[in-house]
């Protein structure tokens, strides 16, 4: 696992969640008007923290997600260029200097790891769409910029796409 994998993963241990409810594990088919991108695009709506696969210019799963918290956000266009089954976890710098007491590393499997039982790293960036150890936090704004999802929730979308994915992430 190479060292790019250990940057700017997740959110911290004991986040401020900002929602109203805690999100629940159910990936739900939609209706979406969705002729701007082709099928198998993951769309992040970072306003209404929810992540949509596009299946078809009408139809999308939805999930809900937790996202950045403020001045961690951004928006643009990437590919998954690496998907991880329990992956171990390395704060980043950032991470780091906030919460200097957190371990180097955090080992995949482990019920402190950020990361959850999978993630699919992002191309270009330091950023992941990943599971979570802390499901209350699915559905805030809550994470240095990683799009973070419940357990059930990531190992569904982890069986639906591959590396080469088309992510937009809009605000």
């Amino acid at each position: 696992m190479s060292m790019k994998f250990a940057v700017a993963f997740a959110a911290t241990l004991g986040a401020v969640v900002v929602m109203s409810q805690t999100a629940e594990a159910r990936p739900e088919m939609v209706g979406i008007h969705a002729d701007n991108y082709e099928p198998g695009t993951i769309v992040v709506k970072t306003n209404e923290r929810r992540l949509y696969l596009i299946l078809d210019s009408g139809h999308a799963m939805r999930y809900p997600v937790g996202v950045g918290k403020s001045g961690k956000q951004w928006a643009g266009t990437t590919r998954i260029d690496g998907k991880y089954r329990n992956p171990a976890w390395s704060p980043p710098a950032e991470v780091k200097r906030d919460k200097p007491s957190i371990p180097n590393v955090i080992a995949g499997g482990s019920p402190h790891n950020p990361m959850g039982v999978a993630a699919m790293t992002l191309a270009g960036g330091e950023y992941a769409i990943h599971g979570t150890n802390v499901p209350g936090s699915v559905g805030g704004f809550v994470s240095y910029g990683c799009i973070r999802m419940l357990n059930t929730d990531i190992t569904d979308l982890y069986s639906r796409v591959s590396v080469g994915t088309t992510v937009v992430v809009t605000r």
